[in-house]
């Protein structure tokens, strides 16, 4: 017989974590149709040798929503291998809603996210009012990956209740309308429900995101509605109970003994992200016991980790940690050219050394830059290894640390890069992180804070830097993390794995040189918007839905992707 694609002499590494293997992979209507020596023909042959192939990366945590309006192939995510996607984290999706009440929508996503108004405005045609709506425009969306998604809080809760949503408690009757909606979206497809609770989401006015404002009893009578259907996951960005070594212990108890209760209660699982912080050392292991006590109750609850410390990565293009200063405030508004000249003036140098010193004016939210601790600022002269501070730069050139980051940029034509740790900043412990039974490596945030953070490369960074590098996990081992485990836990029964009858998504890369290169400022959002991009280098091909979707990182034009809805919409 003729099959569609056959992947020759590659070195198949399954997902399962069982041993890799030399083997030849046959794909027929989308379908992984054969694994061994084939000696049949294909409309296309793809030569493997010296590569491994594995199942395509699924990436748990994203905010792709508005991104797949404009964006088919999935940027920068698929650049990385990953062929699947969850959206709709933290309480932010696009739907329900009708085009009339989208403001409110934005209003949610825009601070908390970093995702531009304009560019949703510009780059959103908007063409449903339901969530089950919302679902069948995506089907119709042409795509390059796999997309799922949540339905989210503050965009059901602003449906029922408009304005209100973001003033105060529901009532009953808001109750049985989100309950009724949440059950609707359920069996159209959504793969869950999520929440915020995060004091850091904030709408542009520095109001509370409309979920915020709900109350517990809110969340689980919500949650339970997936309880009571048997499906559904819930994931949520928590409370503020751990952010600093002096939060109360009782108040993260009494929030963990919540969760605990409520995935017990409604049966259905649980996730959040789950972080170490220099702030509040140690706290990340009353986490890791709270997976085991909900385990031995009888709930299910899993954590999403990161393979690095997340880093907010600043720039004179993008966002620095002293733009909101005097001074600089109107220097950063003008045109790059003029700015460097404003930077070159040295009657200025004081002036702003001084106003980067002086007390930083409004407390900083989610990825935005926080004031500067300089030992704490580091120079990003490469995507890996150790990177100097600027504090130790500025020792070296004798000079403050504001002027050595205004030199830095001057010399680079504005081009280097700063990253500020917001979170895993002792890799050893992300590494500890990353090895718990109950955790999955995710949580890119792709398609979130576009100017602000860069972590679509999160998973090829494991395998150049924990398994070439560090040798902390085997290819197997990791390969398994990004794959099956993933696959699980959102339930995507058909991929994960390279077996016969699953779904055809592959990537195949070098193990030798797989590694993310340099971040680059770009403007291709809808209005012009700006974000930050990270292409991959070591990745041969990337298949998905038995179509090759990229060949050595260019676009050969297919869009095989597909909207990958929830168990009930399946059945």
């Amino acid at each position: 017989m003729s099959y569609d694609l056959v992947i020759k002499n590659g070195t198949v590494i399954d997902g399962s974590g069982l041993p890799r293997f030399r083997a030849d992979v046959a794909v027929q209507d989308g379908r992984i149709a054969s694994i061994g020596r084939i000696r049949d023909g294909a409309r296309q042959v793809l030569d493997a040798e010296g590569h491994v192939v594995a199942p395509g990366f699924i990436d748990g945590h994203t905010h792709m929503d508005a991104q797949i309006f404009w964006d088919p192939l999935g940027t920068c995510s698929c650049w990385h291998g990953i062929t699947s996607v969850v959206m709709g984290n933290c309480g932010f999706t696009l739907a329900p809603c009708a085009d009339k009440d989208k403001q409110l929508v934005m209003r949610n996503l825009e601070r908390a996210e970093d995702i531009s108004a304009d560019a949703m405005n510009v780059g959103i045609e908007w063409s449903w009012t339901t969530y089950r709506e919302y679902m069948e425009t995506l089907e119709r969306l042409p795509k390059g990956i796999n997309y799922s998604g949540y339905i989210g809080h503050s965009a059901l809760r602003t449906y029922v209740m408009g304005e209100r949503a973001f003033d105060g408690p529901a009532t009953e009757d808001d109750l049985k309308a989100m309950e009724a909606q949440l059950r609707d979206a359920i069996e159209a497809g959504a793969i869950g429900f999520t929440t915020s609770r995060s004091p850091s989401h904030e709408t542009p006015d520095r109001r509370p995101v409309a979920s915020r404002m709900a109350d517990w009893s809110e969340v689980r009578r919500l949650v339970n509605v997936m309880g009571e259907l048997n499906a559904g996951i819930f994931e949520l960005a928590g409370e503020n109970v751990d952010r600093n070594k002096d939060a109360d212990p009782a108040k993260r108890r009494d929030y963990h003994m919540r969760l605990r209760d409520l995935a017990v209660e409604s049966g259905r699982p649980i996730t959040f992200g789950l972080f170490s912080r220099k702030d509040a050392p140690g706290v990340y292991k009353d986490y890791v016991n709270l997976l085991d006590e909900t385990a031995a109750a009888g709930g299910r609850m899993f954590a999403q980790v990161h393979s690095r410390a997340l880093s907010a990565v600043l720039s004179f293009r993008t966002q620095t940690p002293f733009d909101k200063m005097p001074v600089w405030k109107e220097i950063r508004a003008l045109p790059l050219a003029e700015q460097k000249a404003k930077f070159r003036d040295p009657a200025l140098r004081p002036k702003l050394v001084e106003a980067a010193r002086a007390r930083f004016e409004g407390a900083p939210r989610g990825t935005e830059a926080r004031p500067a601790v300089f030992e704490w600022l580091f120079v990003m002269e490469s995507v890996h290894g150790t990177h100097r501070s600027v504090a130790e730069i500025a020792r070296q050139r004798n000079c403050d640390p504001v002027e050595a980051m205004i030199d830095l940029g001057l010399e680079t034509d504005f081009n280097v890069f700063f990253l500020q740790p917001i979170a895993n900043e002792d890799q050893e412990v992300a590494l500890e992180l990353m090895k718990l039974p109950r955790a999955v490596v995710t949580f890119s945030d792709s398609g979130a804070h576009v100017s602000q953070l860069m972590d679509s490369s999160l998973q090829t960074h494991l395998l150049a830097y924990w398994v070439r590098e560090r040798q902390a996990f085997t290819l197997e081992q990791a390969v398994r993390m990004l794959t099956l485990v993933p696959a699980t836990q959102w339930g995507f029964a058909d991929r994960g794995l390279i077996r016969q009858g699953m779904a055809a998504d592959f990537v195949v890369f070098d193990p030798d040189t797989i590694a993310a290169e340099m971040p680059e400022v770009v403007h291709d959002l809808p209005a012009g918007a700006k974000r930050l991009t990270q292409r991959c280098r070591g990745i041969a091909a990337t298949v998905v839905n038995g179509q090759v979707l990229l060949k050595d990182g260019k676009h050969t034009g297919a869009l095989p992707g597909r909207l990958l809805r929830g168990p009930l919409a399946r059945a």
